[in-house]
């Protein structure tokens, strides 16, 4: 996949930090209340560019991943306050109470085009699947409206696995034509446990198409 993107070299004391954003918006995607039991919910464009950033942050051990999810269209279904997302690996040196700071620090930033390889991405999605025992999983945080996942190669690589499958067959549930959402899959087991809740972290992933839906076609038909 060609990911469309924006580079920004923020600083934050003597540290130069790499971030990069979708050039332009997820309108019809977004994340609520991800803290214990998250709902994202996106079109096939979303769902699907979620998948290549997520896969573009499996390989990019030092970049700072920003999905702005909070200035999108808002979806007339859910409840609860819209997040952001960061992905980062643990060598980005990102800490979430930096955040706000580092992203006041954007600027201007400069265009970037990347590709993915979804048969790499696919292969190290297989490889972490096939250590049901003593794998990494994602760490995870909110802070300033913004969920953070922290992790490596393989678990994101799993997860956007994970998100492909969603913008594939999101849009083949049969309620969508309608204009509702479907539960699709979801991000629970690439999650780590949090000691602060009785139950497994656990983020909902739903297709919804965009308006009007009088222009929604599934698959095949």
């Amino acid at each position: 996949m060609r990911l469309r993107l924006t580079e920004f070299r923020p600083r934050t004391g003597p540290h130069t930090h790499r971030v990069v954003q979708p050039r332009t918006p997820l309108r019809h995607t977004s994340l609520r209340d991800p803290e214990d039991y998250g709902l994202l919910m996106g079109d096939h464009d979303g769902l699907n560019r979620l998948a290549g950033l997520f896969s573009f942050a499996a390989y990019s051990r030092h970049t700072i991943v920003h999905v702005n999810l909070r200035d999108g269209v808002p979806p007339d279904e859910g409840q609860g306050e819209f997040f952001d997302l960061v992905l980062a690996h643990p060598e980005a040196g990102l800490r979430p109470t930096q955040w706000p700071q580092l992203r006041r620090g954007l600027g201007r930033g400069t265009p970037l085009t990347v590709r993915t390889d979804e048969a790499r991405t696919d292969r190290d999605a297989q490889a972490w699947l096939d250590r049901p025992y003593a794998r990494e999983q994602l760490r995870h945080t909110t802070h300033a409206c913004t969920y953070f996942l922290i992790g490596g190669r393989d678990v994101f690589a799993t997860a956007a696995t994970t998100f492909a499958y969603a913008a594939g067959w999101g849009p083949r549930q049969k309620r969508v034509v309608r204009g509702h959402s479907a539960f699709v899959t979801a991000l629970k087991g690439e999650l780590a446990p949090d000691r602060g809740i009785s139950r497994d972290p656990e983020v909902v992933i739903c297709f919804k198409p965009y308006p009007p839906y009088a222009h929604f076609r599934r698959p095949g038909r």
